[in-house]
């Protein structure tokens, strides 16, 4: 089964149009153009009108890439960047289940996985220590034992709670002047 137009669009953008860099810093000029070229189809995806993509290992990354990835570069310092993460990280249970994630390159499986790094469940971090430990993802393994290390901690990420408007702790206010503490 082909991929539809948008989401060959939407894994071109990603893998193609940006650079590595990009994926991980904060650009406004960046987040504007997401918006503007991918907004319409985030909406959707949020909605679960992108089913069909499905039916592809590609067509479930791009989806999954939207959710996770785009929603934080559209909704920067909102609660939107993270309110698709729960959907983001069970399309990606789904796709591991059905053995999708087999038929993707190293690089893509990284993006795919990216939701359980994301999440503020420590299951999910027990998963995403065997997911990313595999030769070629030593990099997104390094930080996901960050990720988890703090996970661990508070039991959540502490650099969202101004966001989402939860109260921090003083051990949390404390961690957060610390170097390297948020991602």
């Amino acid at each position: 089964m082909k991929l539809t137009i948008q989401a060959e669009n939407v894994l071109k953008f990603w893998f193609h149009e940006l650079t590595p860099k990009q994926w991980f810093m904060k650009d406004e000029k960046l987040d504007a153009e997401m918006k503007e070229r991918f907004l319409a189809v985030h909406d959707r995806a949020v909605k679960g009108d992108l089913k069909n993509w499905r039916e592809t290992p590609r067509g479930r990354l791009a989806e999954v890439i939207v959710l996770d990835q785009f929603s934080r570069n559209i909704y920067r310092d909102r609660p939107q960047s993270f309110a698709a993460d729960t959907l983001a990280l069970s399309l990606a249970e789904e796709a591991i289940s059905s053995g999708d994630d087999q038929k993707l390159t190293l690089q893509e499986r990284s993006f795919l996985y990216m939701p359980f790094m994301h999440s503020e469940d420590p299951v999910a971090h027990e998963k995403a220590v065997k997911l990313f430990k595999v030769p070629g993802l030593e990099n997104n393994y390094d930080f996901e034992l960050k990720h988890k290390k703090i996970i661990d901690r508070f039991g959540r990420y502490p650099h969202r709670n101004k966001i989402l408007g939860r109260t921090s702790t003083a051990e949390e206010i404390q961690f957060l002047e610390e170097p390297n503490s948020s991602f």
